[in-house]
């Protein structure tokens, strides 16, 4: 009952003739809320800000808590699919100067909302948001790195709502310690579910959700209803409506 399958062997499964499927196409719209409810937190800064209610730690002069508008940025997406194209839809009503994506994706795919494809340096250089939703594999595995965080620029905002994996944690804490990047937004994370204990909690720089992307209640029962109907599809021997191969 999801989309990923990065968990799952398909061609395992294949080889011992059992069939996997998944519910592809379910949940573009929930992830993609998701992405800009994290966009928006993170640049504008608004878990500092709870913070700081809480505290009685107000202050009043002009540049106090200052963030990072969507409107007029240059807005990166890593993985332009399905839920990456949600994204960008929503992203372009916010007014962007630029729509940046790269990826395994036709060059063509974002014409809709005037994306223009770029290599991954070049989106990681221009982008003041950076938003990850590639599959996990062996290509994407750690894509984020003390390498090409460096690529970043010092105001960005990283949003992970691929998988945790694509980013490696350690790397990501020492930049946002730094102040390397301006901060992050994470929906997924490594381990899931994240000790509280980790040095991501405590960053004031760093907003987390404990994945959920596709966490809302007509989403969960969409998904359920294409799980159910894919299991009486198989034990009545008729092809899966969403059958994944590998």
């Amino acid at each position: 009952m999801g989309v990923g399958m990065d968990h799952i062997d398909v061609a395992a499964l294949n080889r011992a003739g059992i069939k996997a499927s998944n519910t592809s196409g379910s949940l573009d719209n929930s992830v993609a809320e998701i992405a800009i409810a994290l966009a928006l937190n993170a640049g504008r800064r608004l878990k500092e800000g709870y913070e700081k209610i809480k505290k009685d730690q107000w202050e009043h002069h002009p540049l106090w808590l200052c963030g990072q508008d969507i409107y007029n940025s240059t807005f990166g997406i890593v993985g332009l699919g399905n839920i990456g194209r949600a994204i960008a839809k929503r992203v372009f009503a916010f007014e962007p100067s630029r729509i940046l994506y790269s990826g395994n994706t036709p060059k063509s795919y974002g014409s809709e909302f005037k994306g223009e494809f770029v290599p991954l340096e070049t989106l990681l250089a221009q982008s003041d948001f950076v938003c990850l939703i590639c599959p996990l594999n062996a290509q994407t595995k750690n894509l984020i790195n003390s390498k090409t965080l460096k690529l970043m620029k010092k105001n960005a905002i990283l949003i992970n709502v691929a998988r945790g994996g694509v980013v490696d944690q350690d790397a990501l804490v020492d930049a946002l310690k730094a102040g390397q990047i301006g901060g992050a937004g994470l929906d997924v994370m490594t381990p899931e579910p994240l000790p509280p204990d980790h040095p991501l909690v405590s960053l004031d720089n760093c907003v987390l959700s404990p994945h959920l992307g596709s966490a809302s209640v007509a989403t969960r029962n969409l998904m359920a209803a294409i799980a159910a109907k894919n299991i009486m599809a198989a034990l009545q021997g008729r092809p899966l409506p969403n059958e994944v191969l590998p």
